[in-house]
């Protein structure tokens, strides 16, 4: 299923105005890079603006689910790949402030489908380094460079 061109419109001006297009790598002893791969497209607005535009987006995508933080801002978040996948291929040609964004997360998630080797898990952390510039990411330290140490120290990579 695909959106109307205008409800993909509709999706894109709002990721742009008020989303968030991110992905990241967390510690996880039990993957076998001992790293995973976190992803996610989030909206957010105050819950007593937001919540029925979260509805009825929902209700166009079938995708995601909306969280109502304690702080009272509602949140749309799509973070299975699946998810994430659908509506970035259908908002992708609208957006025009994060379309980079969008075009590297699709890029990430299909190379991260492809990974055979702790090589190319490395290759895709260092496509995940590149949100660091694009986003206004906190410092972080699980940046390609790391995964790296970590992955010669579990001798998973050799030199």
């Amino acid at each position: 299923m695909n959106l109307s061109k205008l409800d993909s419109a509709y999706i894109a001006g709002f990721i742009d105005g008020d989303g968030s297009i991110y992905v990241q790598l967390k510690p996880n002893s039990t993957y076998r890079y001992k790293f995973q791969i976190i992803a996610y497209v989030v909206l957010y607005q105050s819950i007593n603006k937001g919540i029925k535009f979260f509805e009825e987006i929902q209700k166009l995508t079938n995708h995601g689910y909306i969280r109502v933080r304690k702080d009272g801002i509602a949140e749309y978040i799509f973070s299975k790949v699946n998810d994430i996948e659908f509506v970035l291929k259908n908002i992708h040609p609208y957006l025009r402030l994060k379309k980079e964004q969008a075009s590297l997360m699709l890029d990430i998630l299909e190379s991260k489908k492809n990974i055979q080797n702790s090589k190319d898990f490395l290759d895709v952390a260092g496509k995940i380094d590149k949100f660091y510039f694009m986003n206004y990411s906190k410092k972080r330290k699980n940046d390609a460079k790391y995964v790296e140490k970590v992955l010669r120290k579990e001798k998973l990579l050799t030199p």
